[in-house]
């Protein structure tokens, strides 16, 4: 069996798609000046060494918009696996629909809160376009 060795990094990141009582998704776009600004993606961030996916998103999301969660909150829906130009990105893709918090931008993001039907409206990196298939699904 051949295999392809690529010379990029794999950057684990995880991401959260925060499910309000509406039934509404949580999208943030990236701010200026950030690689793919512009964008809207999932709340979350990269996953540092010794972490674990759940316990990123429970720093990422009280340092990003100041929500709080739980681990057991947190399911596994999906995730994304996607070769950029200069590394390859792995993201699972959590659900949470029980938080404390009322989400608010805290790194110069703007946020809004969603429908998974509309979410297409809205562009997304190319690593979280494909997932959001599967919201729409769910929800």
């Amino acid at each position: 069996m051949s295999q392809i060795l690529t010379g990029k990094r794999l950057l684990l990141v995880a991401a959260c798609a925060l499910v309000d009582t509406d039934g509404r998704v949580l999208l943030a776009q990236r701010p200026e000046g950030k690689q793919l600004a512009g964008l809207w993606e999932f709340p979350g961030g990269k996953v540092e060494p010794g972490e674990t996916p759940e316990q990123c998103l429970i720093r990422e999301l009280q340092e990003e918009i100041g929500i709080e969660t739980d681990i057991p909150c947190l399911a596994p829906l999906t995730f994304a696996s996607h070769s950029y130009d200069d590394f390859h990105l792995l993201m699972p893709l959590f659900v949470c629909r029980r938080f404390r918090g009322i989400a608010q931008p805290k790194e110069g993001q703007v946020l809004k809160w969603v429908r998974p039907k509309q979410m297409r409206d809205y562009p997304m990196p190319p690593a979280d376009a494909p997932l959001i298939q599967f919201l729409i699904d769910l929800l």
